[in-house]
């Protein structure tokens, strides 16, 4: 059994996928982010940092209408249209991440969608934040 997330603090989907999918078992599938400002539908003015920024606070948005947060994150995948990216990326990145970052991949694409420099999915599990 799946529940769909839907919020209006992330950009709407542009494509016929949902914002985030909740499963039976308690975890919570977050599409792919782009550094959309869901007020305007337009990508944000600047940089990497800015657009990683974006994104982020997009994730956390569709997490948050499900009742959970980036610390229940478990695993990202980060796309970025030029890996030399990587280190002003990673550097926000860190940010949103502090104490207990989640397993990450990160790649360089061609061309993601609205020419973004960025897009980031990831999977989280609510309540799952262990202590060893």
């Amino acid at each position: 059994m799946k529940k769909k997330i839907v919020t209006d603090r992330a950009p709407k989907a542009i494509g016929p996928y949902s914002q985030g999918i909740r499963t039976s078992g308690g975890f919570i599938f977050a599409s792919g982010q782009i550094p959309l400002d869901p007020a305007t539908g337009e990508l944000v003015a600047g940089g990497i940092a800015e657009q990683t920024e974006r994104v982020l606070e997009n994730l956390k948005a569709v997490l948050e209408a499900d009742e959970c947060s980036l610390e229940d994150v478990i695993k990202t995948t980060v796309y970025l249209k030029n890996i030399e990216d990587f280190a002003a990326m990673n550097t926000v990145y860190a940010k949103y991440f502090t104490s207990c970052p989640p397993a990450r991949v990160c790649v360089e694409v061609a061309r993601l969608p609205k020419d973004a420099l960025i897009e980031i999915d990831c999977v989280a599990s609510e309540g799952q934040n262990f202590s060893y």
